[in-house]
């Protein structure tokens, strides 16, 4: 399979990292429209093809597949070129930056007959494919009740660099550049993790969105620090269980946390992945009566790379697609309507 990647920011490196592991894939072009930042990327992962647009790398045309790894508000007019083409699309989260726009990405893939998959990265937890296992298999009976969080500290702490100068990070604050905030950057991780994770649909959300002061004014340079920091959501979901989803940019000395819990009529699992560590533990049968938990063994999983590249391979798309990534983002632009009006949100 040969690999376009379109966009050369910093999570383009794991892309091309990854791909580039992978037996039989090559990694044969780079799009970006800064040259400086193309030329040290390509040359650094010894790739041949520069570009320095889609249209360019388009009418070259030598490669099966893309991997879109453009700012957020990119994602949209640069897929549905690719998919004009006939290229296979390995997409960033989120698919796009509202609903209507994701679910006209989702229904031109599926006419194209192409796969089109998105790179809800905390897929790649072991214990977040045994912990789903465990619940639809029935080992903690009908769920009832869910807790979620994603806790990070990127706003209190310089462990992945100086929010405050780099560009890398500032765009995540400002609605202007593509953000919606830690809503639309991590909350679709944690919304699609609870979802997944529990088996589960979310119908009703009832949001609060929360944006701190950061700076005076709000405002560092040509970026308005106006997008959301933290939130929380109460849901129900279709099965009649309900639950809580949270997510933060402000929890010191969490770097990248994901926590969820399933409780369920006869029994409970608590899945962790705690940058780049999982575990995952259960309280089963008689230990619910002690409230004893006990540690749950787990194989390696295949990463989103690989599915994506066996997909290709097979001609079938493989979870996650983007028509889930487009029902996930259904559920973050009910937060943001249900935060404007202080109502509960159905999803349709």
């Amino acid at each position: 399979m040969r690999l376009l990647i379109l966009g050369t920011g910093g999570m383009a490196n794991q892309h091309a990292t990854r791909f580039k592991e992978i037996d039989g894939v090559s990694v044969v072009g780079g799009v970006d429209i800064d040259p400086e930042r193309l030329a040290a990327f390509c040359s650094q992962h010894g790739i041949p093809n520069h570009f320095g647009s889609l249209e360019e790398a388009l009418a070259w045309g030598e490669f099966d597949a893309v991997a879109n790894v453009t700012p957020d508000r990119i994602h949209h007019p640069t897929t549905l070129q690719a998919i004009a083409a006939g290229k296979h699309v390995f997409c960033e989260k989120p698919l796009a930056t509202d609903a209507v726009k994701a679910m006209e990405m989702a229904d031109a893939m599926e006419r194209s007959g192409k796969v089109g998959m998105v790179n809800f990265t905390y897929r790649n937890s072991p214990a977040l494919q045994k912990g789903r296992q465990m619940v639809l298999a029935g080992e903690i009976g009908e769920v009832r009740h869910v807790e979620a969080s994603h806790l990070q500290s990127w706003l209190v702490g310089r462990h992945w660099g100086d929010w405050k100068t780099e560009s890398k990070w500032l765009w995540r604050l400002s609605k202007k550049h593509g953000s919606n905030g830690a809503l639309g950057d991590i909350g679709i991780h944690i919304v699609d993790f609870t979802s997944y994770g529990s088996g589960l649909d979310v119908a009703h959300v009832f949001a609060r969105l929360k944006t701190f002061n950061k700076a005076p004014g709000n405002k560092i340079g040509e970026y308005d620090l106006d997008a959301n920091d933290s939130f929380t959501m109460n849901v129900d979901f279709s099965s009649g269980a309900i639950g809580t989803i949270q997510a933060t940019r402000t929890a010191a000395g969490q770097m990248d946390q994901l926590r969820l819990r399933v409780y369920g009529e006869t029994g409970s699992i608590e899945i962790i992945y705690d940058t780049g560590k999982s575990t995952l533990r259960a309280c089963l049968g008689d230990d619910v009566h002690t409230a004893t938990w006990r540690d749950v063994a787990f194989d390696p999983v295949e990463t989103n790379y690989q599915r994506f590249v066996q997909a290709v391979r097979a001609g079938k798309t493989q979870e996650p697609s983007f028509r889930r990534a487009a029902n996930i983002q259904k559920v973050l632009d009910q937060a943001i309507a249900s935060d404007l009006s202080h109502a509960d949100k159905a999803l349709a």
